[in-house]
Order: structure tokens, then C-alpha cells, then sequence
């Protein structure tokens, strides 16, 4: 391949060498297990606490409200599970957005299947949730509200802040999936009333296999995975020290680069969008204009989709991903899509390309001259085009 353009940072990033750097002492040098007596583990479990201290701070959390686990699906179940396992005698009612992730979804219907109820709430055409249906959702059995930060599709940006004040005001606790968010945008857990948060260290230049989850004190979630005594008793099972390191310099590398670094990031987000609108018609962009994810674009081309469309790029050593479940063997859309008004036909053409700091414009301008082309290539074999376009004419 003559040339890679990675442009699914939102699947993963690249782990920054200045991580990789950090980690490596931990397996071969300092390996001992933070949780022994003798002093040879020191080193270790004070590398653990560093990395707390950094996580805690870039979310305004303290340092002992801070979990790790394996990765942002874990958190995720042990916020939606443990919350069920500790508070159903108070009720059995639960209620998220439609347009979560599926480590969300996937587990609140594994809740209604023992027992729960679950209220999917709307959003608007932006992706943004309805705040008076969320409101108007909440019982007096309702025990927890889970709504994403901000979408791992489209990129828009939920109002936490007031989703927080809603559930506080109901008694209700708020959990939000920051898988996306974390580390990219600014966030405070008291400032947006949150009582648990998930993230993931390989969406921010950090490892695989290493997740946070926060928990504000006196939530009285139970443990979610047993067999020991780590992580104050809440997450059994031996640290992933590398791991941990990892994420935590990732999160230190955010903490001090995040604002001049988003700002160059959405100037090019937005030349991409621009340029995609300008050149290849009929393209629609999914979410918010400027209330997304800083690297975040997401669209949409009539009559093609998305599979051919993402081979074609591929080819061309274009990375991106595709809205749609299809790529998964699937034959219906994104969820995500279609919850905000897009019929099926326009669903399944959809591209996701998310940007890093490593992004150029030289990379945006050759993926949009690659991408101009591939939709035309694409759309002279579709019968529907053909007859859309002499019914344009006609008029």
C-alpha cells in the first residue's frame, strides 16, 4: 500500500510513543504485583496510584472514586448490572437513550430479560436525547439513568450537565458512558452531576485492555467481578500495571494538550465536512454541526452503500468505518440513524471518518478527491440514481 490514511480514531488510535515509553519498564524491570507486601512491588503500586491521581483529576473526581478494568464494555456492565444488583428492591426501572452504544444496549436487554423494565428515550434529528421525555420517562421505581456523553456514530454531544440535574432532582443515579468523550472534551463529574462515568484507554492514545470506571462515593454499587481484594474490594483480579501506566500517561499527555490540540483538530473536521458537502452531492452530514466531537464527521450518500463504498477506500489506503451494521454481516442500518429520522435506504450509506493530530490537510483533500470519485464509481451502477437523476432533469 503506497499510502495508509488512518481515519477511524474512534475505533482505536495509535498508542502514543511517549506511552509506550512509560509502559515498558513495567513489564520487564518493575513487575511486581502492587498488591504484595515486600518492596520490590512498590514501585509498581506507585506507578498505580500516579495513574489514579492523573484519571481522577482530568474528570474533577477524587482519586478513590477511581476503578480500573478491563475496558469501557466492562465499566459499562458493572455500572448497569451492579446498579440493578444493589438498588432493585428499590426498583426495577431503567432508562437510557436510543441511541447508546451497544455495550449499553446489549446489557439492558439483558436486564429486561431478569426481570427489569427499560425506557429508551428519543432523540431529536441532531442525535441530541429529549430532555422533557427523559423527564417525563422517570417512575418512582426508576433506580437509574444511563445516557452516552457524546455518540460513537455521529459525534454529538449530550447535555450532562441537565441530565444530571434531572435524575438528582428524582433521586435517580446518573450514569454516562464517556467512552467517546474522555480525555477529548472537558469534563467534571460534580459539575455535571454524575455518579458514574466509563472510559477507555485506546480511544485517547492509550493501550488496549485497560478501562476506568468512576464511581462518586456513597453509591453503593457491589462488585462486579469477584475473587480478590484489589480496587478496594469493588474489582477483583490482578492490576494491569503496563496498562495502567499507559492510560494514566495518556490522560496526562490529554490534561496538557487538549485545548490547542482540539482546535487545530476541528478546523480540519470542519474543512472536511465543508469540502464533502461542496464535492459530492446528495451528501448529508449526520449530528450536530458544532456541538460534536472534535474529530468526529459522519455522513451519508444516496443510492450507494457503505460496503462497497469502504472497500473502495481501503483500496486507496483510505481508513474509515461505516454507520451501518452491515459491515458486521447485518442487513439493517445504524440504530443510531435511524433514531434520528433517516429513512433505510439513506442509512446504509454512511461513513464515519474521525481525525486525529496526526491528520493533515494534505490527507483531507486527497480522502475527498478519493471519496468524490468512489461515490460517483458507485452511484453510475445504481439503477436508482440513474432514474433519480432524469427525474431531476425532467423538472
Amino acid at each position: 500500500m503506497e499510502r495508509l490514511i488512518y481515519l477511524d480514531n474512534a475505533a482505536t488510535t495509535r498508542v502514543y510513543p511517549e506511552v509506550v515509553e512509560a509502559m515498558t519498564p513495567y513489564f520487564t524491570e518493575y513487575y511486581g504485583n502492587p498488591s504484595a507486601f515486600y518492596s520490590f512491588s512498590n514501585t509498581a503500586g506507585k506507578a498505580v496510584a500516579e495513574a489514579r491521581e492523573n484519571i481522577a483529576k482530568l474528570i474533577g473526581a477524587k482519586p478513590e472514586e477511581i476503578y480500573f478494568t478491563g475496558g469501557g464494555s466492562e465499566s459499562d456492565n458493572w455500572a448497569l448490572k451492579a446498579t440493578a444488583e444493589a438498588y432493585g428492591k428499590k426498583g426495577k426501572h431503567i432508562i437510557t437513550s436510543s441511541i447508546e452504544h451497544h455495550a449499553i444496549l446489549h446489557t439492558c436487554q439483558w436486564l429486561e430479560k431478569n426481570g427489569f423494565e427499560v425506557t429508551y428515550v428519543g432523540v431529536d434529528a441532531d442525535g441530541i436525547i429529549k430532555l422533557d421525555e427523559l423527564e417525563a420517562a422517570i417512575r418512582p421505581d426508576t433506580i437509574l439513568i444511563s445516557v452516552m456523553a457524546a455518540n460513537n456514530e455521529i459525534g454529538t454531544i449530550q447535555p450532562l450537565k441537565e441530565i444530571g440535574e434531572i435524575a438528582h432532582k428524582h433521586g435517580v443515579l446518573f450514569h454516562t458512558d464517556a467512552v467517546q468523550a474522555f480525555a477529548h472534551i472537558p469534563m467534571n463529574v460534580d459539575e455535571m452531576n454524575i455518579d458514574m462515568l466509563s472510559a477507555s484507554g485506546h480511544k485517547i492514545g492509550g493501550p488496549k485492555g485497560i478501562g476506568v470506571m468512576y464511581i462518586r462515593k456513597g453509591v453503593k454499587i457491589l462488585s462486579f467481578i469477584h475473587g480478590g481484594a484489589q480496587e478496594r474490594r469493588r474489582r477483583a483480579g490482578t492490576h494491569n500495571v503496563p496498562g495502567i501506566v499507559g492510560m494514566g500517561k495518556a490522560v496526562e499527555i490529554a490534561t496538557e494538550t487538549m485545548e490547542e490540540k482540539n482546535k487545530s483538530i476541528i478546523e480540519l473536521r470542519d474543512y472536511l465536512i465543508e469540502q464533502v458537502i461542496e464535492k459530492v452531492p446528495y451528501a448529508r452530514l449526520n449530528g450536530h454541526r458544532t456541538n460534536r466531537l472534535p474529530n468526529n464527521a459522519n455522513f451519508c450518500f444516496r443510492f450507494i452503500e457503505g460496503e462497497g463504498m469502504l472497500i473502495l477506500l481501503d483500496q486507496a489506503g483510505i481508513c474509515g468505518s461505516s454507520g451501518s451494521a452491515c459491515t458486521s454481516g447485518s442487513l439493517d442500518p445504524s440504530h443510531v440513524l435511524l433514531a434520528i429520522g433517516l429513512p433505510h435506504e439513506i442509512a446504509h450509506g454512511s461513513l464515519r471518518l474521525t481525525l486525529s493530530e496526526e491528520t493533515t490537510k494534505a490527507d483531507i483533500d486527497y480522502t475527498v478527491d478519493k471519496l468524490t470519485e468512489i461515490i460517483a464509481r458507485l452511484r453510475s451502477m445504481s439503477p436508482l440514481y440513474e432514474d433519480f437523476v432524469k427525474k431531476q432533469e425532467k423538472k
